[in-house]
């Protein structure tokens, strides 16, 4: 198990080169722990901003929690 205080971690600005416009990445638990790989975060998309293509060879979960797409 492993706990982080609620605010203790910095939100990241979306990298370019994932993202098109402004996107906010904060993160839950980015660093994987043996022998899973499971990381996760909650990204935030401004009015217009999109993910760049890009694929996920072990699948990938999304959890929509509000707007459209």
């Amino acid at each position: 198990m492993i706990l982080r205080k609620n605010g203790s971690q910095d939100s990241i600005e979306g990298p370019a080169d994932w993202f098109t416009g402004r996107a906010r990445i904060d993160p839950i638990h980015l660093e994987a722990q043996e022998p899973s790989r499971i990381t996760s975060a909650l990204v935030t998309f401004e009015p217009g901003a999109r993910t760049n293509w890009h694929t996920h060879p072990l699948g990938q979960l999304l959890i929509v929690t509000s707007g459209k797409g």
